[in-house]
């Protein structure tokens, strides 16, 4: 292993990284997808309509504009900096304290999905078994969700590729079918047509600025695309692989949410959309195919979970990260012999089995109360990740092969946008909890650096 020196700072190189470098364009491009297409939009996107109505569209295509400029920005920087992270970026730019809090807050964001998605996974498991405990269900998909990281990374990334696969491929079938049926392409089905757009108050029925607080929700679901960031240190020739996976990728996931939300809502009225179970179902029910609705929770099954495993990815290299950079205890850098960082998988086990129990008192309101947790971290990584290049781009050592369009104006039009996005979450009340909860600890985070970095430190 081999230390690249920045100033005071040193980073381990992730070119000589004892973490394996097995994964291919097609693994971390599925990876990140796996982990931005899950609860968010199979259950949340009933959350979505309800605040907005067919307009929420605009929503995510807004959130897809600002998801394009935080990787784009990432990308610039991996192609100047080839040997270090993400996380690294942030360290080399802002410092060791606001990387030191910026890293474990990220974690937290981490751990906190994956306990909504294998909650999530847990009741639309009750489907088939709604005897079953959700508790109980829940802990066995966490189980399950341990067991496939414990494999190799190449291993790993293989098995998300394929369970990315399944549900990407099934959106493609969704929205395929569900043209038809408004086009009235198919025989014997009931077209709606385009009334159900312009029906039940038409397009913006609460208004056009419900989009806006749509965006709290679409926040969560386009959360996790910066796992690409991560996916660096096992990656072979990043600075190259990364800018083509971005350009590809953007596009991707806007479309795969935009597209189905249309397709629900023009299928069934807005306004009659349950959020006790995906809109999904709800639709492919209504419509007349009975099996269907059982194969498409099967594919809503292998989304949350698939979202789930990048999930403890994205936290257990974030942690092995933080413990090489002495961020974190060296204990939870150690590696298995398939290069697997195993002390970090056992304190996400340990998270998600405390989530999945937790569930066994809130039921499926947890759901509702965490996922206001992530979206308001998501928040403050981009915001990070964006200033870390504002700041570097004065003085990279190299020429970047790949720039952001419309540099610096693009970049603080970003930063504003995902501020303001920010402060509504915290003057929005139904968040208070959660929102409270994220800021302590953010307080405890701040209190552990200042003893961490008395010296010497940035921040």
């Amino acid at each position: 292993m081999s230390i690249i020196h920045v100033g005071r700072l040193s980073f381990v190189n992730s070119q000589s990284s004892p973490l394996q470098k097995k994964l291919r364009p097609r693994h971390i491009s599925f990876m990140a997808m796996g982990g931005v297409i899950g609860t968010g939009i199979f259950k949340g996107s009933a959350e979505t309509v309800s605040l907005a109505g067919p307009g929420v569209v605009l929503s995510y295509a807004l959130a897809g504009l600002l998801l394009l400029v935080v990787m784009g920005a990432i990308a610039e920087m991996a192609t100047v900096y080839p040997g270090l992270n993400m996380k690294d970026f942030i360290r080399l730019a802002l410092g060791e304290r606001i990387s030191f809090i910026i890293g474990w807050l990220y974690c937290f964001m981490w751990l906190t999905v994956c306990v909504i998605e294998v909650i999530a996974a847990g009741s639309f498991l009750q489907f088939w078994l709604p005897e079953v405990p959700l508790w109980l269900l829940s802990l066995g998909c966490a189980a399950l969700i341990l067991a496939v990281n414990l494999m190799s990374v190449g291993g790993l990334g293989e098995f998300e590729f394929w369970l990315a696969g399944i549900k990407i491929a099934m959106i493609l079938v969704f929205i395929v079918l569900g043209g038809c049926i408004l086009f009235g392409v198919l025989p014997g089905a009931e077209t709606p047509g385009l009334s159900n757009f312009t029906a039940h108050g038409g397009f913006f029925p609460n208004g056009w600025t419900a989009i806006f607080s749509a965006l709290l929700v679409v926040m969560f679901s386009y959360g996790g695309s910066e796992l690409i960031g991560l996916t660096l240190s096992e990656t072979q020739q990043a600075e190259k692989v990364l800018p083509k996976v971005v350009k590809s990728f953007i596009l991707r996931v806007v479309l795969f949410y935009t597209l189905p939300i249309l397709v629900i809502c023009g299928l069934i009225p807005w306004d009659t959309l349950s959020e006790q179970t995906s809109p999904f179902v709800q639709v492919l029910t209504s419509a007349g195919f009975k099996g269907a609705a059982h194969l498409m929770n099967f594919i809503l099954i292998t989304a949350v979970l698939s979202a789930a495993n990048s999930g403890i990815y994205g936290a257990t290299r974030m942690l092995h990260s933080m413990a090489a950079s002495g961020e974190a205890p060296r204990v939870l850098g150690r590696l298995s012999s398939k290069g697997v960082p195993v002390n970090s998988l056992k304190l996400s086990g340990l998270v998600l089995v405390l989530g999945a129990m937790i569930a066994y008192v809130a039921q499926d309101n947890l759901f509702r109360l965490l996922m206001a947790v992530p979206g308001f971290v998501v928040l403050l990584v981009w915001i990070t990740i964006l200033l870390a290049q504002w700041k570097l781009r004065k003085n990279y050592p190299a020429e970047p092969s790949f720039k952001i369009w419309g540099y610096p104006f693009i970049t603080w039009i970003a930063v504003i946008c995902l501020s303001i996005i920010a402060l509504l979450f915290l003057f929005d009340a139904q968040n208070r909890i959660s929102i409270g909860v994220c800021l302590g600890v953010m307080a405890a985070l701040l209190l552990c650096s200042f003893g961490l970095f008395k010296r010497g430190s940035r921040s």
